[in-house]
């Protein structure tokens, strides 16, 4: 296909260049490409064409000698000739119906060439003849149709060019065909082909006569007409006249309708009997031959082909039929006569011409008609009457169309100012101008004419432009809208003034609102409606539209926070104004409710989901302190030694029982308490005191801090401790045997202590701190089985200390703070401190008190500081600063974990009930 379309190229561009080379109309003439052929025989190749000074569209006639070639010297010299005389008085003559020649006759060695008007096709291409066009055959000749409106206005400018030559010029053309009537670019018929024409002998004055040369057989084709067109008297007879080219006439139009074939088939080498039988079948010419013929013209086609030429109407007459009086050719008779008219005349026809343009086809439309009205755009006074028809057009063109053959007409017009009535037929076509403009264009041209008439002095300018901005609002693009249309609205609305201009405004915004953006119509269009001076109802009622729009405007709307803080402040002084009547009022205080109503129902909505999660916030810290709680009181069961390491405000391992705590603080209250125990109190309170102002400690989960070793010799402790007792005993009077305990079993007392990390603090000690002394055995016997009897030996018990890794190793200690045997035989026993101890006198301090805290002061002293953990081997203590966790809660401290004595006491209950206070 590339090498097709190249060596097609290749073979137009040589033949052009072997055509018209040399010849002196390249000159000036710039020679494309080949489009048409035309003239006797189609010799005559049409080129497109442009003048090389002003650019100027022409046709250019290539004759190509090459043609000749097989004709004799002389034959080839009469061909010229014949040529020659054609063009040469198709030069001189003048007229709208016959070709305009642009630049006479060139001859060069290989060529003739001439210049005309801008021509698109001879009658015969259009009809089917296509010789000596291009290969292959342009689409636009061979897909070009005549329309009825173009055949019967063709007809008539034939007819009326026949008129100008038979009646002014006194001259019969002798070869009237299809192939010398050319079409120019506006699809006008025009007469060429003079080459066998006949002027008049007989002076103007007189009758004109027409001399005639017989037919000559043995001359070349092209030095002879078209017998199938020719007249029969021209043959038979060897005479012309006008009436001959009106049988020519009559013979195209039937080749019109007949898609080009002549009324009759003419054998060229027996002329004479072909034009015989002619005659014979004109004579009897019937229906069936013309059938296809219109009926309005049926019957002047009929006597067009009248073998008597009196009878043939003349040209004149043939302009005058009915069958020419359609519509679509008047009006495109008039537009070729227009130059002739005047403006009234001119306004009166463009005033009707919207109402014909409907009824025509596109294309004679574009090629006819446009020309002519465009070129009324040079003048001012035209131009409104004009206009509108060509805007009319461009709503039945395409784009591509419009941009080529009406915009750049057009782009002038849109800068024009006067008259005024430019501006308005511009503004009610302003869609159709934004839908086909190209982009640039509308920048450029259109819009600023929108500016121009927002801008312009007449009020009545300004309405019809702020009405007529809706409706094609849509199609200007938003920078422009935003930056440029806006502003110029606001502008007149604030400067005019004229109540209608400020009212039109104020719609118009309302109108556009859709167009715009949330954000500025509330950052500039809401603000700008404060400012507005007037307080007339109808600008009243505009602001209160526009408010109405922005709110109820599913897009747009108005933020709470506008309404509460501009809108509605600015609406309610509006609504009480003296001017507004009932239903305006009523309008304005509809609005307010509605505004009111959104506004409380967004913000109680909002109110009612912050309280909605400040509830659930509420209870989720309720849930997660009670499921704190319940793990609390889960681990923790309520130990007094843990109470007391965790609450640092009372006692460490305060007595269990209320009644023994309250016996204490009697006691206390009473200044019983020894000086020992006061010291130890002192102690206890500057212990807790230090404690207090120790910072908390913070827990690390995932460091493991290495136990502190800590190691103290308790054995003088232990000693005077022993010591203590057994000065006690000894000062105590002897109490008798049956008011003392009979017997005492051997006893092993065994304490545990753990301290697991816990997550509880309280108190200001830290749960993470873990207790784990030394372990520890502690072992209670008696050196008689009759501990506390009167005749027995009392002795104390031996504490042994069991060596564990934490602490150094110490030999087994035993005391005895007995007295040896002979000194008891020699001395009674003194049982004073034991009758003190559980006789029946109330003593000072109850023996289970007193243990307990001497069992404290023991304790306090393996208390590790801060952050130190020891361990026992074998032993846990657990502290949790949880209250109620006690000895009872730990299983360490089970009663059943303690080896049960071989002898139960059956003297008295109230040291088992001291050994269970203090064992729990």
């Amino acid at each position: 296909m590339l090498n097709k379309l190249k060596s097609t190229v290749t073979k137009v561009t040589a033949d052009v260049t072997s055509a018209v080379m040399g010849n002196p109309v390249t000159r000036e003439f710039d020679v494309g490409r080949h489009i048409a052929s035309g003239g006797n025989g189609l010799a005559w190749k049409i080129f497109n064409g442009t003048k090389k000074s002003t650019k100027q569209e022409v046709a250019v006639f290539v004759f190509d000698k090459k043609l000749m070639d097989k004709y004799q010297k002389f034959e080839k010299d009469q061909i010229i000739d014949s040529l020659k005389r054609g063009v040469q008085q198709l030069t001189r003559l003048r007229h709208p119906r016959l070709l305009t020649v642009q630049h006479p006759l060139e001859e060069s060695r290989d060529c003739l060439a001439f210049c005309t008007e801008p021509v698109c096709a001879s009658l015969a291409n259009v009809l089917g003849s296509w010789d000596n066009l291009p290969s292959p055959v342009p689409s636009d000749i061979k897909e070009y149709k005549l329309y009825d409106v173009e055949t019967k206005y063709g007809l008539l400018q034939v007819s009326e060019g026949l008129s100008f030559l038979h009646s002014s010029v006194k001259m019969v053309h002798g070869n009237l065909t299809p192939e010398n009537i050319i079409l120019n670019k506006s699809g006008a018929w025009k007469i060429m082909g003079f080459d066998f024409c006949n002027q008049s002998t007989n002076p103007s004055e007189q009758e004109p006569k027409f001399s005639c040369k017989e037919w000559d057989p043995n001359l070349p084709s092209l030095c002879l007409p078209n017998p199938q067109y020719l007249a029969p008297e021209y043959i038979l007879a060897v005479s012309c006249e006008t009436a001959s080219d009106m049988y020519s006439l009559g013979a195209i139009i039937h080749a019109v309708f007949n898609n080009g074939k002549p009324i009759f088939e003419v054998n060229k080498q027996d002329i004479y009997k072909s034009f015989s039988r002619q005659l014979d079948q004109l004579s009897r010419l019937g229906s069936s031959t013309l059938q296809n013929i219109p009926e309005q013209v049926h019957e002047h086609v009929k006597l067009l082909l009248n073998v008597t030429p009196a009878v043939r109407p003349d040209a004149d007459q043939m302009t005058k039929i009915p069958f020419f009086d359609d519509v679509g050719a008047v009006t495109l008779q008039y537009f070729d006569s227009l130059f002739q008219r005047d403006n009234l005349q001119k306004s009166q026809f463009f005033k009707g011409l919207p109402k014909v343009l409907p009824k025509l086809p596109k294309r004679v439309i574009v090629q006819r008609i446009l020309p002519y009205l465009t070129s009324e755009f040079v003048n001012p006074d035209m131009v409104p009457f004009v206009l509108p028809n060509v805007l009319l057009i461009a709503e039945e063109c395409t784009k591509e169309e419009y941009v080529k053959l009406i915009l750049p007409d057009l782009s002038p017009v849109f800068k024009q100012q006067e008259p005024v009535q430019i501006l308005l037929i511009f503004l009610q076509k302003m869609d159709l101008l934004l839908t086909k403009t190209p982009p640039d264009e509308i920048k450029n041209s259109v819009l600023p004419m929108v500016y121009r008439a927002l801008e312009a002095p007449s009020i009545q300018i300004q309405e019809l432009c702020l009405n007529i901005i809706p409706t094609f609002a849509n199609l200007i693009d938003y920078p422009s809208m935003k930056n440029a249309l806006i502003p110029r609205i606001k502008s007149a609305c604030l400067q005019t003034s004229s109540l209608a201009v400020r009212v039109n405004s104020l719609v118009c915004l309302g109108k556009i609102l859709e167009y715009l953006d949330k954000w500025f119509v509330l950052d500039d269009i809401l603000p700008f409606l404060q400012q507005i001076p007037s307080k007339e109802p109808a600008v009243l009622m505009g602001i209160l539209g526009i408010y109405k729009c922005t709110f109820s405007h599913k897009k747009l709307g108005i933020t709470k926070e506008q309404l509460a803080g501009k809108v509605l402040p600015h609406l309610i002084p509006l609504s009480i104004e003296n001017n507004l009547n009932l239903n305006q009022f009523n309008s304005f205080i509809s609005v307010i409710k509605e505004m009111l109503n959104r506004l409380e129902a967004e913000h109680k909505t909002k109110l009612e989901q912050i309280h909605i999660m400040q509830e659930q916030q509420k209870s989720l810290n309720i849930t997660n302190q009670m499921s704190v709680s319940e793990e609390t009181k889960a681990n923790n069961t309520g130990n007094q030694i843990d109470k007391v390491f965790t609450n640092l405000q009372t006692d460490i391992l305060t007595a269990g029982s209320d009644c023994k705590e309250n016996g204490l603080l009697k006691n206390q209250r009473k200044g019983s308490l020894t000086l020992e125990e006061k010291q130890k109190l002192a102690k206890e309170q500057e212990q807790a005191q230090k404690l207090k102002s120790q910072q908390p400690l913070k827990p690390q989960p995932h460091i493991v801090t290495a136990p502190v070793k800590q190691t103290k010799d308790l054995t003088d402790t232990l000693i005077d401790n022993m010591a203590s007792l057994a000065s006690q005993s000894l000062s105590r009077p002897k109490v008798p045997s049956s008011n003392s305990f009979s017997s005492v079993p051997s006893m092993g007392i065994g304490l545990g202590f753990s301290s697991p990390v816990e997550s509880t603090k309280r108190n200001g000690l830290n749960a993470n701190v873990g207790f784990q002394p030394s372990g520890f055995s502690m072992g209670v016997g008696t050196t008689s089985p009759n501990f506390f009897s009167g005749a027995g030996v009392p002795g104390m018990a031996n504490m042994n200390m069991l060596p564990t890794g934490n602490m150094p190793t110490f030999s087994t200690m035993s005391t005895t703070a007995a007295v040896s045997q002979p000194a008891q035989q020699n001395r009674p026993t003194d049982m004073s401190s034991l009758d003190s101890l559980f006789g029946p006198q109330k003593p000072k301090i109850s023996m289970n008190q007193l243990s307990q805290q001497k069992t404290n002061q023991w304790l306090n002293q393996f208390v590790p500081p801060q952050g130190a953990s020891s361990s026992l081997p074998g032993t846990q203590m657990n502290v949790v600063g949880q209250p109620g966790f006690g000895l009872q809660g730990n299983p360490f401290f089970n009663p059943q974990n303690f080896t049960q004595p071989t002898n139960s006491m059956t003297s008295s209950s109230s040291a088992s009930n001291d050994l269970k206070d203090l064992f729990g």
